[in-house]
C-alpha cells in the first residue's frame, strides 16, 4: 500500500471501469477522496456507499462545470482526470460532433482542470491523468480521433510539468493498453482485434492500473514528472 493518510484527492470520473478502482484504492491507502460522475447515477451512489468518497455529479464535456468543480474541491493535493471516451471509426464517415464531444472530455477537460488545480494545489501535490497507450501506438484502423486525444495528453503533461516543478508539482501520464471494464470487456467484440498485439495473452485488470496511480501519487514517486507510463500488457511493444 502506498501512504496517502489526509491527501485531498480528486478524481474526474470515478464511478465506473478504472475510476471506481482509483477510488477504492485511493481511500484504502488512506486519502480524503471525492470523485465526479455524469451519467452513471445509481453506480456512483453505490460506489459513495461502499468507500465513503463523496460522489459530485459534473459533465466533463462542459468546460466551466470541469472548473467549478475543481475550485469547490480545492485546494488539492492529488487530482486525477480518468473521464475519456472512446470511439472508433472511419475518419471520413466520422461524426464532427462526435469528434469534437470526444476533444472536450479528452483533452480539454484535463487541461482546464489540471490548470485549475494549480492555482491553489499545495507545493509537492500530484497531478495524474489517464491517457492510453494509443497516444504511442495505433495498430488498427480507425482510431485517428481518439489516438490524437491521448497523444495530446503527452505535450500536456510535459508542458505543465516544467510550469509546475518549482513547486515540487509533478504531471503524469498513466497509458493503459486494452483493461476489462463494462466499457471494454475481455470478452467484448473489440478482444479479438487487440488480442493477437499482446504480448502478456489477456486484458489488464483495474485494479492494476489503481496500483500504478497510487504509486505516482505517492512519496517515492517525488522525482517523476513529465512522463508517459504505460501498463499496457506489451501492447505497444
Amino acid at each position: 500500500m502506498t501512504d496517502l493518510t489526509s491527501k485531498k484527492t480528486l478524481i474526474i470520473g470515478g464511478s465506473r471501469g478504472i475510476g471506481a478502482a482509483i477510488v477504492r484504492r485511493f481511500v484504502k491507502d488512506g486519502a480524503q477522496v471525492a470523485f465526479t460522475y455524469s451519467g452513471s447515477h445509481d453506480a456512483a451512489q453505490a460506489l459513495s456507499q461502499e468507500t465513503g468518497a463523496s460522489a459530485i455529479r459534473s459533465d466533463a464535456a462542459d468546460r466551466e462545470q470541469v472548473i467549478d468543480v475543481v475550485a469547490q474541491q480545492g485546494p488539492l493535493d492529488i487530482l486525477i482526470v480518468n473521464a475519456g471516451v472512446a470511439m472508433i471509426g472511419d475518419p471520413l464517415t466520422f461524426d464532427p460532433d462526435a469528434v469534437d464531444r470526444m476533444i472536450d472530455i479528452n483533452v480539454r477537460a484535463p487541461y482546464h482542470a489540471a490548470v485549475e488545480a494549480a492555482r491553489t494545489m499545495t507545493d509537492g501535490g500530484r497531478i495524474i491523468v489517464i491517457g492510453s497507450v494509443n497516444g504511442d501506438a495505433v495498430p488498427f484502423a480507425g482510431a485517428a480521433a481518439y489516438a490524437m486525444t491521448k497523444s495530446a495528453l503527452q505535450g500536456m503533461a510535459r508542458g505543465l510539468a516544467r510550469d509546475l516543478g518549482e513547486r515540487g508539482i509533478t504531471v503524469n501520464v498513466v497509458q493503459p493498453g486494452p483493461v476489462d471494464t463494462d466499457m471494454n470487456p475481455a470478452d467484448g467484440e473489440i478482444a479479438g482485434m487487440v488480442m493477437p498485439f499482446m504480448a502478456i495473452k489477456r486484458y489488464g485488470k483495474a485494479d492494476e492500473i489503481a496500483g500504478l496511480t497510487a504509486f505516482l501519487a505517492g512519496p517515492e514517486a517525488a522525482y517523476m514528472t513529465g512522463a508517459m507510463h504505460t501498463i499496457d500488457g506489451g501492447f505497444g511493444a
